[in-house]
């Protein structure tokens, strides 16, 4: 299989082992403690499932600012976002040489993981700035990366962690939260020799399944893994069970048998456009998929950031950075003059001829009970969203 991003095996930072995690979990009990933020505590699950390998743990100041600027770790490594564990205020655990984090997200902020401090530190203003200029492109606070970012606190607390638990994604959603690990043995127990990633936050409509679908011929992949982000979200967007439904329904009627896996990774999106898509395909190809596909405005919100930008970006940074392959897609649409779902840099006939349907109209649609075209959207899909956004209406 396709290697992990920089070491030979992959090497998940939660502990397995069930008499060592209870040993860990009885120290935790007594040591100086810190609820951390959610952005962090996503960080850890990841570092757990091994999707950030071979990182350790949190990364410091300086190597948070040397990522944000370069693109690369202390020790050289190639990575594009800061993995970082920053809280408003570390007083709680003044001088404290190994802590226990709390997860933010589950009720009683049980403890997520143990840390070994390296050190902490106060960023300024303009060094927390700097950081976000650089992943996002902005420093508009409107964008909800940066937001987040701007409001989750300045002291950094560095160091290597050991993960206890997988927070709320392995209770809340058994059937399809998976590490990279267990995508892996997916592959290899499915007699996969090539597998494209899917990266979505969002239900699929038809140009969705055909882009995976055009992928998967492009690349000679015997299957494709759809990679569901399942954790914080911005407000509007469509919560992750109402996704699976949705997705699992297309897949089950519209795949073939044994050419699709539906499965989900807990981390909060970041909505950084190109260097979250980089981020993307570091732990799609920890996870041992040899593909990556990277639509237009991958990661993206807004008009921060060009159509295309994330696929540019994987020209500018080194050949050897990554091993995965990258399927650059075009906006996908269905033509009423070919027939089909097509990718517009590939037909000959105009915007005229495409079925084009804003997120707004398509949103008003489902919500007032009518279903979207089944050119757009398969019947059976078009139902669970239907059914969601229904109730979602009767609760205004």
């Amino acid at each position: 299989m396709i290697k992990p991003h920089g070491s030979d095996t992959l090497n998940p930072l939660y502990v397995a082992d069930d008499a060592k995690r209870a040993e860990l979990a009885k120290e935790a009990e007594g040591l100086p403690s810190i609820v951390v933020c959610s952005q962090a505590a996503a960080n850890a699950v990841m570092l757990a499932s091994g999707y950030f390998n071979p990182l350790k743990g949190y990364m410091s100041l300086n190597e948070a600012i040397k990522v944000a600027d370069k693109m690369e770790t202390n020790d050289g490594l190639f990575w594009p976002v800061p993995i970082v564990n920053v809280v408003q205020d570390a007083s709680v655990i003044k001088g404290a040489k190994r802590i226990a984090l709390r997860d933010p997200n589950v009720d009683g902020n049980p403890i997520l993981a143990i840390q070994d401090v390296e050190a902490i530190e106060d960023a300024t203003d303009d060094q927390m700035k700097q950081i976000a200029e650089k992943v996002y492109g902005t420093l508009d606070e409107k964008h909800p990366g940066v937001a987040a970012w701007m409001s989750a606190g300045k002291t950094f607390i560095s160091g290597p962690i050991q993960v206890l638990s997988h927070s709320y994604f392995l209770t809340d959603f058994p059937e399809t939260f998976r590490t990279a690990m267990e995508i892996r043995e997916m592959i290899q127990k499915n007699g996969w020799n090539k597998a494209v990633a899917f990266q979505t936050r969002n239900p699929m409509h038809r140009a969705h399944e055909e882009l995976v679908k055009m992928a998967m011929k492009a690349e000679n992949a015997d299957g494709a893994v759809i990679h569901m982000l399942l954790g914080k979200l911005k407000k509007g967007d469509i919560p992750a069970d109402v996704r699976d439904a949705a997705i699992r329904k297309m897949v089950e009627l519209y795949f073939e048998p044994n050419t699709a896996e539906i499965t989900g990774y807990g981390f909060d999106m970041l909505y950084a456009g190109p260097r979250e898509a980089l981020l993307h395909a570091i732990f799609r190809q920890n996870m041992g998929t040899t593909t990556l596909i990277t639509g237009r405005d991958h990661a993206g919100v807004g008009d921060y950031y060009g159509p295309f930008d994330a696929q540019t970006i994987f020209d500018e940074i080194p050949k050897d950075a990554l091993k995965i392959n990258i399927y650059r897609g075009d906006h996908t649409v269905w033509c009423n003059k070919c027939q089909d779902i097509v990718m517009i840099r590939d037909c000959p006939h105009s915007k005229e001829d495409y079925l084009m349907l804003s997120g707004t109209r398509v949103r008003e649609m489902l919500s007032n009970g009518e279903a979207p075209p089944s050119e757009f959207s398969r019947p059976e899909v078009a139902k669970i969203l239907m059914d969601y956004y229904q109730s979602e209406a009767s609760k205004a």
